[in-house]
């Protein structure tokens, strides 16, 4: 495990500012097409789960949303902005505002999971240099539970789990999905078709195996029981 004892000094950057006053963007482009319908993939399927577990809403799913963990000049040189994370018991809501980032001196509360969709080579998602390596600020700072790194090109995703102090790499089940048990869920490459393209895409399951559904598709599941009951949707 790699650690530091002298972080590099910003001074007197203090009172530390909350979401409205810290950049939202640090002004790059997403990076490739598949980055946006994958997220939305992934937040569709799993909000009937979330809400069961988090009855009062009370949770933040951020889509390439900033998570602020130090001061800096710039600000946004402090933040990490994970492709797809979660934070249970949270309110969705600041102040009746939709959070421009998430700011860990504000919150406290570290993502349950973080993944990050590979655009290049995984180098960046992987790095441990201490103070700049994402690896190294997720694993020493921001440390949620599991950390999945995902690359559509490969058809594969890496997830860590947090235990004693760093990252380990998981090994996937008998069905080739990594469970995250705290959320009732397993992760896992799913090939198939979303919104027109067939890709590798990166999905949901149950602890049972049971792919979980956008609501597309449960529509579509239910049409076709309406069907084989007799039954026309439209009419």
């Amino acid at each position: 495990m790699t650690s530091a004892t002298n972080p590099p000094t910003d001074n007197d950057l203090t009172p530390f500012p909350d979401h409205t006053q810290l950049p939202e963007s640090d002004g790059t482009f997403v990076k490739n097409w598949q980055e946006h319908p994958q997220s939305i993939l992934l937040t569709d399927s799993i909000t009937p789960v979330l809400k069961k577990l988090n009855p009062e809403g009370e949770y933040c799913i951020g889509q390439d949303l900033g998570i602020y963990w130090r001061l800096t000049e710039p600000p946004e040189k402090g933040a990490e902005a994970p492709d797809w994370f979660y934070v249970p018991n949270v309110p969705f809501l600041l102040n009746g505002q939709t959070r421009r980032s998430y700011v860990l001196w504000r919150e406290y509360i570290a993502p349950l999971i973080a993944l990050e969709f590979v655009s290049d080579n995984g180098n960046e998602e992987r790095d441990k240099t201490p103070w700049t390596g994402k690896f190294w600020i997720y694993e020493q700072v921001i440390r949620p539970p599991f950390y999945g790194i995902y690359e559509v090109k490969k058809a594969s995703v890496e997830v860590y789990e947090f235990i004693g102090g760093q990252y380990h790499l998981l090994a996937a089940n008998e069905r080739g999905h990594y469970p995250i048990v705290s959320l009732g869920v397993e992760l896992g490459i799913w090939l198939g078709v979303y919104q027109n393209v067939e890709l590798p895409w990166l999905r949901w399951w149950d602890l049972q195996g049971n792919l979980l559904l956008t609501g597309e598709e449960r529509a579509d599941c239910l049409t076709a029981q309406l069907r084989s009951l007799g039954i026309e949707p439209e009419a």
